[in-house]
């Protein structure tokens, strides 16, 4: 018997964070628990061009201080029929004033319409709870801030 072979999509996840100590997240319609902006990559399209129209679709955040690699990864979505993401990962720093606010995407594609809750939650909060689509793998990657204010820190 023949086996069916993997179909691979390329994603763009975006870790943005606030002050060093916030994770922005998200629920919304149709979605299985907390996430962070994330999306397919288009044909073509270089990942990291990918993160900031994913970041500026889902949220209608513009502006970043600064953006960097994580990690890239191969994440099983499902076994049968075969389906694997190519997950890229990347932080970026952002100053952002609002604490919720709600995105509606107006791109034109297939989220087109979708509504997109979004608030901060703690980066110790964030390395303890799980998050669909097992979206928090590189979370502890992120640098945080000591409670006292200091530098940042490397994750354990």
């Amino acid at each position: 018997m023949h086996e069916p072979e993997t179909t691979y999509v390329g994603k763009a996840c975006a870790y943005i964070t606030r002050g060093g100590s916030e994770l922005l997240v998200f629920e919304g319609p149709g979605h299985e628990g907390l996430q962070i902006p994330k999306g397919t990559i288009e044909p073509g399209e270089r990942p990291r061009t990918a993160v900031f129209r994913e970041i500026r679709e889902e949220s209608g955040l513009a502006t970043l201080s600064s953006v960097e690699k994580l990690a890239t990864d191969v994440w099983t979505r499902r076994e049968s029929p075969p389906k694997a993401y190519v997950r890229h990962f990347y932080h970026a720093e952002v100053h952002e004033p609002r604490d919720e606010w709600v995105h509606v995407v107006r791109d034109g594609g297939a989220e087109h319409g979708s509504e997109f809750s979004f608030s901060w939650i703690g980066l110790d909060e964030a390395r303890e709870r799980g998050f669909a689509l097992d979206l928090d793998d590189y979370v502890g990657h992120l640098p945080a801030r000591s409670a006292l204010g200091g530098p940042p820190q490397a994750a354990d």
